[in-house]
Parts: structure tokens; C-alpha cells; sequence
């Protein structure tokens, strides 16, 4: 026999009620949980893919912000950086960076030369894109860091202001971002060796402010 709703006692029919409106709300809210990153030990492999922000031209090798992460973190930082490299340039070069190196996180700092020269925004914005999830299907974990916008950074004067495409990119991918690392920087005369280039105390500041955000989302103990 099929029993009708309203042949139910009461409270056993305000209990199964109640029960299902749990289950309906815990269905799609375990369907969005993003997982907890997971701290880095030290000597794991982290890749800094960039430019010339990255390789550390203004500076030394061994004061470039990927060699004072390193010393902060015990992490194993590759430099990635290659003076004058475009997107499209590091995209070419990261599946061979990831083939020889294997490293658990990606840090990509990229495209202030695509800005500087002009080129399409949009077109950065897609091949930044495509860098995130070509390092993601790695394995890696990614994280973005923002470039301020052309205009200001080319100027050298005033308070300079991350272009909006990385806060875009961030949100659309999932993405934790480190912003206003590089404008912070390069808005003070005193941490520049010229309008677009760190010297070694601006690049360590950008690698203690990297390595605070690096704690923040997780991965930094």
C-alpha cells in the first residue's frame, strides 16, 4: 500500500522534510569546495616563470627575486626568466621547463613586454590563460602575479596600478594572486634601477611581499 503525505504522522513527515532540505543544500555546497592548498616542505621544486622581472635585470643573479624566495622559503626555485620574453615566448618555453624540472608550484609573472610593445591585451590575457592551465594539467599548482598597467609603468612616476586582466584571470581560473607586488615596487624611485626594472633591494622586497601572500594562501609554512 502507498501511503499519502497526508497519511503520515506528523512528525515523522516533518522530519523527512527537514531531511531533504539538508540534503538539497549540501549537494551543490560540496560541489563547490575548493580544497585547502597544502603547504610546500622545503626542498620542493618551485618554477618562477617571467621575464626580465624575473631573471633580475637591475640586479645580480643571486639578489633576483627567485634566489632570495629560495632563501626564504628552503624551496628549490628555478628562474625561469628570460629578458624580453613576451607570453607567447613563455608559453613556448614552459612545457620544457615542466618536462625537465617537474615542480610542484608555478609562479607566473608575465606580460609587461606584451604591454610595453603595445600588443593586444586580450591576446596576453588569453596566452596567460593558457600558460595557467598548461602548468596545471602538469600537476603544478599555479600562481598569478599581477604587472602594472603600461601607461604608469612606462612614466616611472607616480603610484603605479596592476593591469586588471590578471584580478580577471584569477577569478575566471580559481587562481590565488599576488597584487601589487611589482607596482609597490616600482612606484618607489629608491627600489628601481630604472623606470621598469627592480635593483636588488626592490627585488627583495617583492620576494618577502611573495612569500607573505605564499603563507596566506597556504603553501608557505
Amino acid at each position: 500500500m502507498t501511503l499519502s503525505p497526508t497519511s503520515l504522522p506528523r512528525r515523522r513527515l516533518l522530519a523527512m522534510l527537514t531531511a531533504m532540505a539538508a540534503a538539497a543544500i549540501l549537494i551543490p555546497a560540496c560541489s563547490k569546495r575548493t580544497p585547502k592548498a597544502q603547504s610546500l616542505p622545503a626542498g620542493s621544486t618551485v618554477l618562477t616563470l617571467g621575464d626580465s622581472l624575473t631573471s633580475g635585470v637591475g640586479a645580480t643573479p643571486d639578489t633576483a627575486y627567485p634566489a632570495v624566495l629560495q632563501s626564504l622559503t628552503g624551496w628549490q626555485v628555478v628562474n625561469g626568466g628570460v629578458s624580453g620574453d613576451t607570453t607567447a615566448q613563455a608559453l613556448a618555453r614552459l612545457p620544457g621547463l615542466l618536462q625537465e624540472h617537474q615542480p610542484a608550484l608555478v609562479i607566473v609573472s608575465i606580460g609587461g613586454n606584451d604591454l610595453l610593445r603595445q600588443m593586444s591585451a586580450a591576446g596576453a590575457k588569453e596566452t596567460i590563460r593558457e600558460i595557467s592551465r598548461t602548468a596545471s594539467a602538469s600537476g603544478a599548482q599555479v600562481l598569478l602575479v599581477a604587472v602594472p598597467q603600461v601607461s604608469l609603468l612606462a612614466a616611472g612616476t607616480g603610484s603605479l596600478k596592476d593591469h586588471p586582466l590578471y584580478a580577471e584571470l584569477a577569478e575566471e581560473l580559481k587562481l590565488p594572486l599576488h597584487a601589487d607586488g611589482w607596482a609597490s615596487v616600482l612606484s618607489q624611485p629608491g627600489l628601481r634601477a630604472d623606470t621598469v626594472h627592480a635593483n636588488a633591494q626592490g627585488y627583495r622586497q617583492f620576494a618577502q611581499g611573495l612569500a607573505q601572500a605564499l603563507r596566506q594562501v597556504g603553501w608557505l609554512v
